[in-house]
C-alpha cells in the first residue's frame, strides 16, 4: 500500500510538473520566428492608402499599390510597392528580396530621373517617403541579427500579448534598422506583431507603433495581416497611418512583377 500511494504521489508530481513546462513561455527567439512566418503568404496584391501627418495635423495623403510573393520554398519573399498618387510621387516604385537568412536587397525607382538605385544598408532607417515608417519597416529583419528576451505580457486591443525585447547585435545592425532596443508585442495564439516601442541610444522612447485590423487571408495556412498600422514619433510629434483597403490572397500572382524590368515600366 506504501509503495502504491508513493507511485501515486511520484505520478502527480510528474504531471504536475510537465504542466508547468506547458505553462512557460517559448523563447523570444521562437515567438518572433512564428510571427514572422504566420505574416507570410504564398503570394497576395493589395491597394493601401499611407496617410502621413505632421506636429500640427496637417495630412498628406499617398495610395499605393502593392504585390508579394514567396519564392525559394518561402526563404525569400519578394515584394513590388509603385504610388498611385498624388502626381508628384506616382510611379514611383520599391522593390524588395526579402531574405530569411542574409541581408535584404532594395531598390528605388524615381521616374522623374528614369533611374533606378539600390538601397544601401545605411538608408535603410531613413523615412519611407517621407513617412514615419522607415524603408527598413518594408521588410522584415534578419532573426539572427538580434537578441531575444520575453519580459512579460500584456494585452493590447483586448488581446493577451507575449512582451519580447528585441536588441540588434552590434551598431552596424542598430544604425541599419534605426534603434538601439525594441519592446515587440506580440500576440499569445496568433503570434500577429499588435504593438511596437523603439528606443534611441540614450534609452529614450522615440517610435511607437500600433497594429491592428487584424484579418486572416489564408485560413488552410493560417496566415495573417495587420490592415492598419499606426507609427507615432513619440519625439516630434508626428505619425503615419498605412491602412489596406483592398486585398487579395493570390498566389499565382505573376512572378515578372518581382524584377526591375516591371519596376521600371510606367
Amino acid at each position: 500500500m506504501r509503495d502504491s500511494k508513493r507511485i501515486s504521489i511520484t505520478s502527480i508530481l510528474c504531471l504536475l510538473g510537465f504542466a508547468f513546462v506547458n505553462l512557460a513561455p517559448p523563447d523570444g527567439r521562437e515567438i518572433m520566428q512564428k510571427s514572422r512566418e504566420v505574416s507570410k503568404l504564398d503570394g497576395m496584391e493589395a491597394v493601401s492608402t499611407l496617410r502621413i501627418y505632421d506636429a500640427k495635423g496637417r495630412e498628406r495623403v499617398r495610395q499605393t499599390s502593392m504585390a508579394s510573393k514567396l519564392f525559394e520554398n518561402g526563404a525569400t519573399e519578394k515584394r513590388i510597392i509603385r504610388f498611385l498618387s498624388p502626381a508628384e510621387v506616382k510611379g514611383t516604385g520599391m522593390l524588395i528580396y526579402d531574405y530569411d537568412e542574409r541581408n535584404d536587397d532594395m531598390w528605388i525607382y524615381m521616374p522623374a530621373l528614369r533611374k533606378t538605385r539600390r538601397i544601401i544598408s545605411n538608408e535603410k532607417s531613413k523615412p519611407f517617403m517621407g513617412s514615419e515608417f522607415s524603408n527598413a519597416d518594408m521588410s522584415a529583419p534578419n532573426l539572427v541579427d538580434f537578441d531575444y528576451k520575453v519580459t512579460g505580457s500584456e494585452p493590447v486591443g483586448g488581446t493577451d500579448c507575449w512582451m519580447v525585447e528585441v536588441i540588434p547585435l552590434n551598431e552596424e545592425i542598430m544604425d541599419e534598422v534605426g534603434y538601439d532596443r525594441q519592446v515587440a508585442w506580440i500576440g499569445k495564439l496568433d503570434f500577429v506583431f499588435r504593438k511596437a516601442e523603439y528606443y534611441d541610444g540614450d534609452g529614450e522612447l522615440f517610435k511607437q507603433m500600433i497594429s491592428s485590423d487584424v484579418r486572416q487571408i489564408d485560413p488552410s495556412g493560417k496566415k495573417y495581416i495587420a490592415a492598419r498600422m499606426e507609427m507615432n514619433n513619440m519625439q516630434n510629434g508626428r505619425k503615419s497611418v498605412m491602412t489596406i483597403d483592398k486585398i487579395q490572397y493570390n498566389p499565382d500572382v505573376k512572378e515578372e512583377y518581382f524584377t526591375l524590368g516591371f519596376l521600371e515600366r510606367l
